[in-house]
């Protein structure tokens, strides 16, 4: 069920939490809508977090409107969407099984984040450096290898090239997403445990290589990785 149009609102310059959406919407053809990016799109954005018609207001994007529906928080829409795209097992345990591995994700983006700015995301990252040096050499040493192995363990007792089957969730869409972040900031953290993850290293390439992905990735409508988003490159930060 894909013919419903869905309006997403996120920041238009990076891709943050909101990209893991647009894969998932990408991904199965769906006809959607990036709020944000259209002229006086922001505003938009602004006008419909702000508004007080009844309902649970979200916190902050990215929100996905279905009707006059609106959700939030990345892995609750992703949830509510992968029933209808298509993108997660018909039994209720087995969407449960996707629902936990994009929280699992969520955890794992956050201490990306927190690499840049582990004091306050008001601050400059240059108002932090010394303790982001801290906090990114133990993310790259400690935290990076304990959740791609978790990851690798995943891919291991599955036996399709995806996380839980032989078709593509959008926990794998949203894995897909973390490799090529990571890629993006930590290349030599990354170079030096690649040997150790070869199924998550193939699941990327697998994801990459889906039609509407490929086609997806070559277009203007994916926003490049910037010193702006959550994955960001400063090589102080990143540990061969």
């Amino acid at each position: 069920m894909i013919a419903m149009r869905y309006k997403l609102y996120y920041w238009p310059e990076i891709q943050g939490r909101g990209e893991f959406v647009r894969l998932a919407l990408e991904d199965a053809g769906a006809d959607y809508v990036d709020v944000a990016r259209r002229p006086n799109g922001v505003a938009a954005m602004t006008r419909m977090l702000e508004s007080r018609r009844p309902g649970v207001a979200p916190f902050a994007p990215p929100v996905l409107q279905v009707g006059r529906e609106v959700i939030a928080q990345t892995a609750n829409i992703l949830l509510f969407l992968g029933s209808r795209l298509k993108l997660a097992p018909r039994s209720e345990f087995g969407r449960l099984r996707v629902h936990q591995l994009q929280l699992t994700i969520a955890d794992w983006l956050t201490e990306v984040h927190d690499t840049h700015h582990p004091i306050g995301s008001g601050l400059c990252y240059e108002d932090q450096r010394p303790e982001a040096k801290r906090r990114a050499a133990d993310f790259t040493r400690n935290r990076l290898p304990k959740y791609l192995g978790y990851f690798e363990r995943t891919l291991e007792r599955g036996s399709g090239g995806y996380l839980l089957c032989r078709t593509c969730t959008y926990a794998d869409l949203s894995l897909f997403q973390m490799i090529a972040g990571l890629r993006y900031a930590f290349p030599l953290a990354m170079k030096r445990l690649a040997r150790r993850s070869p199924l998550l290293l193939a699941l990327h390439g697998r994801v990459a290589a889906r039609p509407r992905i490929a086609a997806y990735l070559a277009s203007p409508r994916r926003i490049a990785f910037n010193p702006h988003g959550i994955f960001r490159r400063y090589a102080e930060l990143d540990s061969g």
